[in-house]
Parts: structure tokens; sequence; C-alpha cells
């Protein structure tokens, strides 16, 4: 006849009580025998006993499992899925018991599986993968001996507790468990409580995932955060909400916001039951502030924001979490020395801006910094009308011009035609130079194309301007004729200087009847130089000058004439013949 209890297996430790020689030497008779009349009255592990309800308080419920002592359960563990069983006296229901506690009573528990009571149901239970129930009796090396009607070893990895603490509170406690090997020959059998509890989890899981919406508001806990969002548990499965979900203002890390352990309610976005997925948003709970931006912000507000982040473009300004705006690279600065807003704005600054334009339904503010300054152009038109005299830097140049910075946040233009006299320059680099700083006269000024054209020529004098300077109306004068046409004659006063005289009636019609210019007359003046009044000029080597005739007006004639009219504004000048 075998041994009706079965041994532990070879390879593991036994029990420290069976290492004593003297319990050792026993035969597994008395064992027995000791082991039954230990059980015969608190019968641990009878299943499926009735109950009657005596006695209720806060903490536990009394039963009469007729016996002589009652038995007591806890009032927390009297409950199934559902929730809380609510019990009163004369109840009724089935219970399990345990074993008695250090007052006396016996331990009920609502542990219905049965237990084995041979090896024939022990080898079905094995073969059928089912879940029994075993009373945890001792801790031993390794792991723990279980009662499961016979002798039974559960691995410390197998026993789902985490460390040896854990194992001892399991002494003495019914648990579920399966058989995952079994030899009946050797009396060796191995239980396995842990697949149970993942069994038990999975399938809560699948309970829980099946009556979860989206939309539903559930209370949870965070139970880990992690870069990109944080778990939340929210009654025994667990919910990913992500970092963009945590708030309506910008989250750089769930950590900033939240904290393991932390309790709150989130709002379920998502069910995934194929993927067992559950997504999880808190800011969904919490007011949108795009919503009320229309009632907030007005165009051409002035409001005060952080730098939230700087891109290639412009740079997004936290007015209130959840609500940015932004400044374009255009509206940073009334001058063109921003290249990058890097160069201007950093993150976490704090800047003052106008509101430029509200669009909730595209949730987009546009905000102007230049604005929040005030408008330069607003002095500019005051300060620097035409012809003012300005004074400033070249900041660059251009094929077209240069750009002078004339205030802070305002440049002039000089096109390439206004920087010298009396030449043609390619580039205005054949000039000026980045960096060098000139006087330039303002020619233009032009608010609404916000824009300033100065000139540089124009305050270098001519030879005109000098000209003009040193004579005045009723000076006498010789020049040389350059043209005669339609009435009126072009006369060269000096070099660069040209007058205008107008021809009498008479000298018209000579004019018409005049042959071709006479060269040797024309050559010998081109060898003459003066500065325009009579003697003032050098007189030609070997040669005398050509005599004038007083009879008409010929290109290339040397004659006299008197100033009629000398306009300085305008540059002009008339000239009469003295005869």
């Amino acid at each position: 006849m075998a041994n009706p209890l079965p041994s532990l297996r070879e390879d593991d430790a036994r029990e420290p009580e069976r290492l004593n020689p003297s319990e050792t030497e026993s035969s597994f008779g008395d064992i027995l025998n000791q082991f039954e009349q230990s059980h015969t009255h608190d019968t641990p592990g009878e299943q499926g006993r009735d109950a009657t309800v005596v006695a209720v308080n806060e903490e536990n419920v009394f039963f009469d499992i007729g016996q002589k002592t009652e038995g007591v359960m806890a009032a927390a563990l009297l409950c199934d899925e559902k929730g809380p069983i609510p019990v009163k006296a004369g109840d009724v229901i089935q219970v399990s018991v345990k074993g008695r506690n250090q007052e006396g009573y016996y331990e009920l528990s609502l542990i219905r599986i049965a237990r084995p009571k041979d090896w024939s149901n022990l080898q079905k239970a094995f073969d059928e993968k089912l879940t029994i129930s075993g009373t945890v009796t001792s801790v031993i090396k390794g792991g723990l001996a279980v009662d499961v009607g016979v002798r039974a070893f559960m691995p410390a990895s197998r026993s789902g507790a985490r460390d040896v603490p854990e194992m001892q509170t399991l002494v003495g406690k019914d648990i579920a468990v399966r058989v995952i090997k079994l030899d009946t020959e050797k009396e060796d059998v191995v239980v396995d409580r842990r697949v149970v509890l993942e069994d038990e989890r999975a399938k809560a899981k699948e309970e829980k995932l099946s009556g979860l919406k989206a939309g539903m508001v559930v209370h949870g806990t965070v139970r880990s955060l992690l870069d990109y969002g944080a778990f939340i548990d929210i009654g025994g499965v667990d919910g990913m909400m992500h970092v963009a979900d945590i708030s309506h203002g910008r989250v750089n890390k769930p950590g900033d916001v939240l904290t393991v352990g932390q309790e709150l309610d989130v709002q379920i976005l998502k069910v995934d039951p194929a993927k067992k997925r559950i997504s999880l948003g808190l800011k969904q709970l919490q007011a949108d502030p795009w919503t009320t931006v229309a009632d907030t912000y007005h165009v051409g507000d002035r409001v005060k924001g952080t730098v939230a982040r700087v891109t290639d473009f412009g740079a997004f300004v936290e007015l209130q979490p959840g609500l940015d705006g932004l400044i374009h690279l255009s509206e940073m600065s009334w001058s063109k020395k921003v290249r990058k807003p890097a160069d201007l704005l950093k993150p976490g600054e704090a800047v003052d801006a106008v509101v430029l334009a509200v669009n909730p339904g595209e949730k987009r503010i546009s905000l102007g910094l230049k604005q929040a300054l005030g408008d330069p152009w607003d002095e500019v038109e005051k300060n620097y009308p035409v012809g003012a005299v300005v004074e400033g830097p070249v900041t660059q140049l251009k094929q077209f011009g240069a750009f002078v910075q004339v205030t802070e946040n305002v440049e002039g233009m000089i096109h390439v035609g206004d920087i010298v006299h009396e030449k043609r320059i390619n580039h205005p680099q054949d000039e000026l130079k980045v960096g060098q700083v000139v006087k330039a006269v303002v020619l233009e000024n032009d608010r609404e194309k916000r824009r300033l054209r100065l000139g540089l020529k124009q305050l270098i004098p001519t030879s005109l301007d000098e000209y003009l300077s040193e004579h005045k109306e009723g000076d006498e004068v010789t020049g040389r004729v350059a043209e005669v046409n339609r009435g009126r004659a072009t006369v060269e006063l000096g070099e660069g200087v040209h007058a205008s005289c107008q021809i009498a009636a008479e000298e018209q019609k000579q004019e018409r009847k005049s042959g071709p210019v006479d060269v040797s007359t024309l050559s010998s003046m081109l060898a003459t130089r003066w500065k325009g009044k009579p003697g003032s000029g050098p007189e030609p080597v070997g040669a005398e000058a050509p005599p004038v005739q007083k009879d008409t007006l010929k290109p290339g004639q040397v004659r006299r004439f008197k100033i009629a009219k000398l306009d300085a504004e305008k540059k002009k000048i008339e000239l009469e013949v003295v005869n």
C-alpha cells in the first residue's frame, strides 16, 4: 500500500521540522494520525459549508457553522465581483473553514474551489488543468508546503509573492492553485499559484475592458511615469495617458505635473479590446481656453506672455496655459536686422506683444512684437522731411543701391544713381563699404510704403553749384555756343555749366540761311579753356581768339552774354546776347 502522503520533490529542500532525525524515523502512520487528530475538530479546507450569520460589526461578521465555536470572517472579505455582499443576522451563505485564529474562532473564507480527496481527483485536476483549493502549511527552503488533500510543493517563483515576508503571510491561508507536476508513484506534487493569479487578472481585465467605453470618466491612480506619458491604474487595468493629453498647456514630461501614487479622475478616450489598450486623457476634463479666446483677446490688445519655443519662422508665446500666440519673423522688428527669431528671443523670456489677429476656429492668435515697441515711422515722418540731412552707417550693399541705418529701427536707401556725380558706377561697392558712416539728404519720405530714399551726391557741390554761387543776374560772361535749335541756343559757360539763350527773330532767319559749321573756328574754340568771365581763361598758344561775329549765333562761336535770370534752386541760367 502506497504512502497516502506524498513527499516533496527530491531536488527540493524539506521543511525545517522534517530535518529532525526523530521525526524522519517516525512511521508515516504516526504522522498521518497526528495530522488527522489535529484537524478533526478544526476541519480547515472543508468546502461548501452552510453558515448562518449571527452578528455583524464594522470589522467582522460572525457565523454559526454547527460547531461549538463560532466562525468569523473580516467584513472586507465578504464581497464578490459586484462588490460588498450585504448580510444581516439570520442570512445563510456558503463558506469554507481555513482554521482557527488566536482567539479560538474558526477563520472562514468564501473560496468555493473543490479540494481533491484522493489521487484520482488529483490526477483529473492535473490532466484538465483545473484550479483547486489548497492550504499553505509552512514556508520551506525554496518555496511553500501546501495541503491539497495530499502534501504538495509550491516553488517560491510560482507563489505570486514578491519576497519571503510576503510568503510568510500566506501560511494558514486557503489559496487557489493549479497542479503543474504530478508523479503518483513518487508521490511528488508541484502546484502553481501565480498562473491562477495571472488568469484571474486577465479575466478581470477582460471583464473590466468590456465595461469601459470612450467618454467615460473613471477614477485612477498613477502607477508609473515615462517620458512620453503616464500609466494609470483604473481598477485592475492600466490605461496610458500620453503627455499631450495631460494638460491644455505645454508639458515637457509627465513628471512635471504628475507623481506616482497620485489619485485623479481621467476620461477614457479610446478602448481597443483586441490589443487590450486603453487611452486616457486628463485635459479633456478641463475647460479648453480656445472656447473663450474671442471674448478675451481682441485685435490691438497689448498682452504679456512667455516665449514657449522658437522656430525658423517665428516664436510661440504662451499667453495662458494651453493658449499660444505666434510672433512671425516679419513682425519682430521694424528694421531688417533680424535674420532668425533666435537672434532676438529665447525660450522662457517674458515679452510684451500686440494682438494682430484672432482665429478661434483654427486655434491661431497672431502677435506682433515690433508693434509693442511703437511705430518708428511716427517720428521719421516728422523728423526727416525731404531735404533733411541724415547720418548713419552703411548696413548692406545691393546691386541697385546701399542701405543706411538712419534710426535704430529705420533704414534709408541710396540708389546707385544717387551716389556720385558725373560718372556711372556698376555697383555701390565701387564707392562705399559696409560700416562706413555717410551723410545723405532725404529725397523721399513715404510713410505708406515705409520708404526713405536718400541721396549722397546731392550733398557734393558740382561745378554748376560753384558757378551759381559766384555769379548773379546782370553779370556779363563769355560762353561757347554748343547748339542752336528752334529759336534757342545752348551755351557752355564752363565745364559742366550750361545755359540757355533766346535767339532774336532776325537771327532765327539767319540760322535757317546759315550753312555748315566753320570747322576751323570750332577746333580753335575747343582748344580754349575758361571758367566763364571774360579774359579769365587761358589763350591758345600761338593763336588769336576767333573773331566774334555780331550778326548771328552759330554752334562753335564764342560770344559775350549777360545773365538775364539765375535760378539756384532749379539750377537754371538764362542768357542774353551782348552785341
